[in-house]
């Protein structure tokens, strides 16, 4: 929770077209992701259903009965391999930055995340020239482990990918062998 008026929560299937407004504007206005047509409220209950059946983390800021802000881990890459790897989602509604409320987000996610027995985290972040999101995740035990050039074109221009990642082994578990035993 952060402030006295915002409670951090699971996110449920009536948050889900408040999660669809706030990433729109991200799609339509920026290029903070790659994506470039909105995803519907149908697709965002199967992201939901998606990361609830892996046990991984999808939560909601809410600030005065309003969604402000919205996080989740989800898988890095679809190959078996890499079932050990999450990254990262954090959006915030327009208006609602500045607050802590990434912080209160990402926190978390990350904890879920290690929870669900997950080792690493990936940040990919969108070079929009801003370092508040790389600044959250290096306040987070992020490190940067490269930069990718020129990798997305969106609204007439070529953008580059800072890659950051963190360890999840928050709780003492070992990570070293699949299973976290």
């Amino acid at each position: 929770m952060t402030g006295s008026a915002s409670i951090i929560r699971p996110a449920a299937s009536g948050d889900l077209k408040a999660v669809a407004d706030i990433y729109a504007h991200y799609v339509r206005h920026t290029v903070t992701t790659f994506e470039e047509t909105p995803w519907t409220v149908a697709a965002w209950q199967r992201r939901l259903d998606e990361l609830a059946g892996r046990d991984l983390p999808f939560v909601i800021a809410e600030l005065s009965g309003e969604v402000a802000g919205f996080a989740y881990a989800g898988p890095w890459r679809p190959k078996p391999a890499y079932r050990h790897t999450v990254e990262d989602t954090i959006y915030l509604a327009p208006g609602f930055t500045g607050r802590g409320l990434g912080a209160a987000l990402l926190e978390p996610v990350v904890t879920g995340a290690a929870r669900a027995g997950m080792r690493k985290m990936i940040a990919v972040i969108a070079d929009t020239g801003s370092d508040a999101s790389a600044a959250l995740h290096r306040r987070f035990g992020f490190t940067d482990v490269g930069r990718l050039t020129e990798v997305g074109y969106k609204h007439g221009r070529w953008v580059d990918t800072l890659l950051m990642q963190r360890s999840l082994n928050l709780h003492g578990r070992s990570h070293d062998r699949p299973g976290g035993g």
